[in-house]
């Protein structure tokens, strides 16, 4: 466990406070990482995660003697010591060839883990494709195609959705230039083979280009610029379901306020429904008038109306209005 830090000044105090919750969490920084006994093709494929994360990754150099699924203390210390909550680790062994275990973590602690095997005859890496490459920082679109990750059930293959919308969601926008849209990423995952064998989790990028087509919307066209990588479903490691809990909690203030009352019916117009309660008419406000005033006499006789001057309006022949003042009993 990383022990408490207490802020000697004040810039180890700024950067304390960066690492604490915050309303709004900034974009998920990704740490990728290799074992020690990493192949030359995990390296490749690592590197091109990371030209895909830029500029919300950091990518380790040195070997590092990790196991996840046995301790996973080590992977807790570099999430909390370089603020990343997501992990790319590369490993490379007899028993599991070519493995990439992606990892998410929360609150300093692994949440989940995914274990994938790179099909080797069929992985192509980034620089094997030739022709221009999107540019760094780009939103890219996500298409998940298969059955598999539409299962009510969880299962490895809607762990793995989960994931890698987590992985490439970057930065949270409310409005999208479409000159920004330059990258789509593909996953698809067929069925299961009769000899009980799990389906490939098919990895693809593309780059989104646009031409002029003579008309307001122009022509999209889609080139492969890699890398290329089919998956196979290796260990899992589900999340807990108190922490998975706690990591689905949103803070006040950050959620839609519904308004109540307000609807939309076929055409498009909005209907409002107001409540009022039940009005009491004898509290009512009119016109005060002490003609009209009844007074209720104390030795219990009938109520009579006090004289008052009563106003009346006549209209004379040439159109005028005369006012006459008359007493009324």
């Amino acid at each position: 466990m990383l022990r408490q830090i207490k802020p000697k000044n004040a810039r180890s105090k700024r950067a304390l406070a960066k690492q604490e919750p915050l309303i709004v969490e900034n974009p998920k920084t990704t740490l990728l990482l290799r074992g020690t006994s990493s192949s030359s093709l995990v390296n490749d494929l690592l590197t091109d995660l990371h030209s895909l994360k830029r500029p919300h990754s950091v990518k380790f150099t040195k070997k590092n003697d990790i196991h996840p699924f046995e301790d996973a203390s080590s992977l807790e210390f570099f999430s909390q010591k370089n603020d990343a909550s997501l992990l790319v680790f590369g490993n490379n062994s007899k028993k599991r060839p070519h493995t990439l275990t992606f990892i998410r973590c929360f609150s300093g602690k692994v949440l989940d883990m995914l274990e994938l095997h790179v099909v080797q005859d069929t992985a192509r890496t980034l620089q094997q494709f030739k022709g221009e490459k999107c540019k760094t920082g780009v939103k890219p679109l996500l298409s998940f195609s298969g059955a598999q990750f539409e299962s009510p059930t969880l299962n490895a293959y809607t762990q793995a959705k989960n994931l890698f919308t987590d992985f490439f969601r970057g930065q949270e926008t409310t409005t999208v230039d479409v000159e920004g849209l330059q990258l789509l990423i593909s996953f698809f995952a067929g069925e299961d083979a009769e000899d009980g064998q799990k389906a490939q989790i098919q990895m693809r990028c593309w780059r989104i280009i646009t031409k002029r087509s003579g008309q307001k919307v122009p022509r999209v066209e889609v080139e492969e610029m890699g890398p290329r990588i089919d998956f196979r479903v290796g260990r899992i490691r589900e999340a807990e379901e108190g922490m998975w809990k706690e990591s689905l909690k949103k803070a006040k203030g950050t959620e839609a306020r519904v308004k109540k009352n307000v609807e939309t019916d076929i055409v498009g117009d909005k209907i409002g429904r107001i409540h009022l309660g039940r009005q009491d008419l004898s509290e009512l406000q009119t016109r005060k008038m002490k003609g009209l005033k009844r007074v209720r006499d104390t030795d219990g006789e009938e109520d009579v109306l006090e004289l008052e001057d009563v106003i009346s309006q006549d209209e004379d022949e040439d159109g005028g209005v005369e006012v006459k003042r008359q007493k009324v009993a």
